[in-house]
């Protein structure tokens, strides 16, 4: 039985402009856990969502099967990456249920801050 909703937003997006530590590991960056306990494959788009300036999007992935995704937000490119040093939010929209979770990692000083959180869900 698949679990989760189909439409989801996370209200608090920020990807530091800069970061300290080891690279790759120690990038600052923004990510999303998706999973997929569905027996269809999870169709995602993702729109991006500023204070000043149009949403861009949709990024769009596949998550297949009973399985999960973990996605750098840093790491969209297509249609275009997302700006360091600006706050964003987005939402998540699937064609079917799926459970999304939020984490930022800000390495900007040698005091590491992780957090990780629920996104809200709706539908």
């Amino acid at each position: 039985m698949a679990i989760g909703k189909r439409i989801w937003a996370i209200a608090d997006g920020y990807i530091p402009g800069w970061s300290k530590g080891m690279q790759p590991q120690l990038t600052s960056h923004e990510a999303i856990c998706i999973l997929n306990t569905d027996d269809e494959p999870a169709l995602i788009e993702i729109i991006i969502y500023f204070s000043n300036r149009n949403p861009m999007g949709p990024f769009t992935l596949t998550v297949p099967p009973k399985r999960t995704k973990h996605l750098r937000l840093n790491d969209l490119a297509i249609p275009e990456s997302i700006p360091h040093g600006v706050d964003y939010a987005c939402t998540i929209e699937s064609n079917v249920p799926i459970v999304v979770q939020h984490t930022r990692l800000d390495s900007r000083q040698s005091e590491n801050a992780l957090f990780s959180t629920i996104a809200f869900s709706t539908d």
